[in-house]
């Protein structure tokens, strides 16, 4: 069962016809935002008070502007999620340019359609950019945030699940289905859904749960590691190779368009992934070493 909007959880639950029209992957990615903005100032806060952030600060009208690292957190989030989602928006065109030709404007301004590793690194882009004009440290701002994006992007994932947005999987092979397992967690038709599609019996894969649950372990490593004895930039390229372990594993039950790469065919969303993952895992050969400072006795 999909809830598109939030009349439809609270018919649901209550039986109750009321008009709140408010669409709940929304509701989600707002919540995801908050989540990950509390995590990133929690973070921010502690590698400060270590050192290893310096105070923020810019030139403002011929004056310098000078503010604790944590506090241009909210500026930071929402930066990244406006242009995550025109990234977002842009690689899902490019993935599909017969349907943008044919319809430019419904997919430019469709609710659906969105590539979330395009607005990845759209996001990463712009908080570069911004994080460069408070004369940030790239690196230390990169491990700080690895956590919060793991964490934003599940329960993003949330929204993705309980709306019904279209990013499911293949039809569900039921005959691989362990006996041990719930169904709802190997299929689900997600009557309801946003695109008022309907799914047979026994339905396809729940792919947003199962990106839920990677995202959110991937999470969890992340926030355990974060006081690694590493070069700065380490857990950021751990970040790398988990988030692209996770699309790779879960582009096998998704239905995407397979792009010529020339030397390889791939999804959009594989061949990010993949390197992702290339990039990631070399930059954690490099960076696990430990600092001067750090090998010290």
């Amino acid at each position: 069962m999909s809830y598109p909007y939030l009349s439809d959880v609270v018919f649901a639950f209550t039986g109750y016809h009321l008009p709140l029209p408010l669409a709940t992957f929304g509701m989600m990615v707002a919540l995801a935002l908050l989540a990950a903005s509390i995590c990133l100032t929690a973070e921010m806060k502690r590698l400060h008070s270590l050192g290893a952030l310096p105070m923020a600060w810019r030139s403002q009208g011929g004056e310098t502007l000078q503010v604790a690292p944590h506090e241009v957190v909210s500026n930071l989030a929402l930066l990244a999620l406006f242009f995550g989602v025109a990234g977002a928006r842009v690689f899902h065109i490019l993935e599909h340019l017969d349907s943008f030709a044919a319809n430019p404007w419904d997919m430019i301004f469709s609710r659906s359609g969105l590539s979330v590793l395009g607005g990845l690194l759209f996001g990463v882009v712009a908080g570069l950019w911004f994080i460069r004009r408070w004369h940030l440290p790239a690196r230390a701002m990169l491990d700080a945030v690895a956590p919060a994006m793991l964490l934003g992007y599940a329960i993003g994932r949330i929204g993705c699940q309980i709306s019904g947005d279209g990013d499911w999987g293949r039809v569900a092979d039921m005959a691989l289905k362990p006996g041990w397992l719930p169904t709802w967690f190997w299929a689900q038709t997600y009557t309801n859904n946003i695109f008022g599609e309907t799914i047979a019996a026994p339905g396809v894969y729940p792919a947003p749960v199962y990106e839920v649950v990677m995202s959110l372990a991937g999470f969890a490593v992340l926030w355990a590691l974060r006081k690694h004895a590493f070069r700065q930039g380490w857990l950021f390229s751990l970040y790398l190779v988990l988030a692209g372990i996770e699309r790779l594993a879960i582009e096998q039950i998704r239905v995407n368009p397979v792009l010529d790469f020339g030397i390889f065919h791939a999804t959009q969303a594989e061949a990010i992934a993949l390197a992702m993952v290339a990039c990631g895992a070399a930059a954690l050969v490099v960076l696990t070493r430990r600092t001067p400072q750090q090998a010290a006795p």
